[in-house]
């Protein structure tokens, strides 16, 4: 699109701006809660309160875990180890326990296998789903092979946020350590031969809650101040780092800081207003910070919020893939168009990932991004793509290109743009509905005849019919028909990101773990696995009947506003 202000803000992207601000954040290792972690926070807000924001600095109480010392022992041999947010710390004289190779910790890995009282050997980097995995295995540790020398810091835990009285249990109960590749298939081939090396885990953890803070910046337009109810963009990232971590996320925050100071230059342009949030307790905390500031405000963002953009490790030395950044469904027609614009790269589109302080799907915001720009495919396999320095202490700031940088700003520039000054939120449901009948068509598959989802398909393909009209219309919307689009828009929203990104609970938050799209309906799928006409299938159909009715409800929330502003 020809847009000469966001030509002109895009093109006025200054690396030399970012890469001062680097400088700063390369000086503080931002542990979650930590003082040097709140120093550099009131970098970032003596920036913003220049810019012109509105600033506070929130603390909060969140259920933190910092790694301590750790190391791994093999015959009496030390090895090179770390271990990791929310595993557990070792008893005295460390863990022993026999070595269970399970493959790469999946559920196909621990099939089969006596894991109680044992350490698991999982080839991978460590996460949540295989540390939830060996907990109710009855596994006293996991041990962790990295996928080349360097060995990534993680945090392990699968429940999302402060854990409560009920998601407790959900925390993993083992030692947790990594070491390198080759220490760790030196180990996985003795298992092989039939040796049972003696292994011990020592492992120093301390988790518990602490004080950590939240820099919040707003903004409104002119037309719009002191206003409580004007709609508004979320613009977020983490502050908190594993060691310097200036490309994780010190870069994400030099685009957040970059963008912030050009937006503001022309905000009389804007339709709605820009928060800005930088996040503690991503890294330590299972992204604690986020989901304490969306529960104290939910009933705000449930009112005001139209999207939420997340930004995270902008402009790696390498970063040249950009066909793969993640968004909701629809939200990928604007995502393509910045990324094709901005860069050159055409846009596959990919799912959002359970990931990237996330938290707001619960309350129904649309959200894109997080991780942009990613290295190129390569021999190792990383949990992402992001370099091999990510969450070790080489994340230095000669990991930067400044060139990627500024590339990968404008882009965020350009989204934020759009979501703050076009008249109607650029929000594309056609493209939701066609998503959904997709996925319709695969879960159908498996059914045969035994269930139906025609109550789906059919409003799914009224909402596309109703979406695309809806936007034929939007382009000659006068100001009171934009403004009854607008809230056709957020309420179609609120109906259906959380059955697309949730079990389907408002005001809950889903774990940490992989997820199937359209989540809610998880229980039709399940039907789909058993043999037709069993007790299994038959108690399954009970379960997937209420799924079916939990999403065919939300279709009928969303079709009712569209039919609404098509009505108006």
């Amino acid at each position: 699109m020809t847009d000469p202000a966001l030509l002109d803000l895009a093109g006025a992207v200054s690396g030399a701006e970012m890469m001062a601000d680097l400088q700063e954040f390369a000086r503080w290792v931002k542990l979650s809660g930590s003082p040097d972690e709140l120093q550099s926070l009131h970098h970032v807000r003596a920036r913003l309160d220049a810019f012109g924001y509105r600033t506070s600095l929130l603390l909060h109480d969140a259920y933190i875990s910092l790694p301590g010392a750790a190391r791994v022992e093999a015959d009496g041999v030390p090895l090179t180890a770390i271990t990791h947010s929310h595993g557990q710390p070792s008893p005295v004289g460390g863990l022993r326990g026999r070595l269970v190779d399970v493959g790469e910790g999946n559920a196909e890995g621990f099939a089969g296998k006596d894991c109680t009282g044992a350490i698991v050997l999982a080839q991978g980097i460590a996460n949540p789903a295989t540390a939830r995995l060996a907990s109710r295995a009855g596994a006293l540790g996991q041990l962790h092979i990295s996928p080349h020398e360097h060995i990534h810091e993680m945090c392990i835990s699968p429940v999302w946020g402060s854990p409560t009285p009920e998601t407790l249990h959900d925390l993993p109960s083992t030692v947790a350590c990594s070491i390198s590749h080759d220490d760790g298939m030196a180990l996985k081939a003795r298992l092989a031969r039939g040796e049972q090396p003696a292994v011990v885990l020592h492992a120093e953890v301390d988790t518990g809650w602490r004080k950590t803070p939240i820099l919040v910046a707003e903004m409104d337009p002119p037309h719009a101040e002191g206003d409580t109810d004007h709609p508004f963009v979320l613009f977020s990232g983490h502050h908190d780092t594993w060691y310097y971590g200036v490309m994780d996320n010190g870069s994400a925050n030099a685009t957040m800081l970059e963008a912030a100071r050009l937006l503001a230059t022309r905000r009389h342009e804007w339709a709605r207003g820009l928060r800005i949030c930088f996040w503690s307790g991503h890294s330590h905390g299972r992204y604690s910070g986020s989901v304490w500031y969306v529960d104290e405000h939910w009933a705000e963002f449930d009112r005001r919020c139209v999207a939420h953009v997340n930004v995270d490790s902008t402009g790696g030395v390498g970063a040249s893939v950009l066909e793969n950044a993640a968004a909701v469904s629809e939200l990928t027609t604007l995502a393509g168009e910045a990324i094709r614009e901005r860069t050159g790269h055409q846009y596959l589109g990919k799912r959002k990932s359970r990931s990237s302080d996330d938290s707001l799907t619960g309350v129904g915001v649309p959200s894109m991004f997080g991780a942009l720009s990613e290295q190129a495919p390569g021999t190792v396999k990383m949990r992402n793509s992001l370099g091999w320095w990510w969450h070790t202490p080489h994340d230095t700031i000669d990991k930067l290109d400044e060139a990627n940088l500024v590339r990968d700003t404008q882009v965020f520039v350009h989204v934020l743009w759009r979501l703050l000054c076009d008249a109607i939120v650029p929000l594309d449901y056609a493209a939701h509905a066609k998503a959904l009948l997709s996925e319709l068509d695969r879960i159908a598959a498996p059914l045969a005849d035994t269930f139906s989802l025609d109550p789906l398909v059919g409003p799914a393909l009224t909402l596309r019919d109703q979406a695309e009209a809806l936007a034929a219309r939007s382009e000659a919307a006068g100001p009171a028909e934009t403004i009854l689009i607008n809230d056709a828009l957020m309420k179609v929203s609120r109906a259906l990101v959380p059955v697309d990104y949730s079990s389907g609970d408002r005001f809950d938050h889903d774990p940490a773990l992989p997820q199937n799209p359209w989540p809610a309906l998880d229980p039709v799928r399940a039907l789909g696995r058993l043999a037709p006409g069993s007790d299994a299938a038959r108690f399954a159909t009970v379960a997937a009947t209420r799924a079916r009715n939990r999403v065919a409800a939300a279709l009928r929330a969303a079709n009712a506003a569209l039919d609404g502003a098509l009505a108006g």
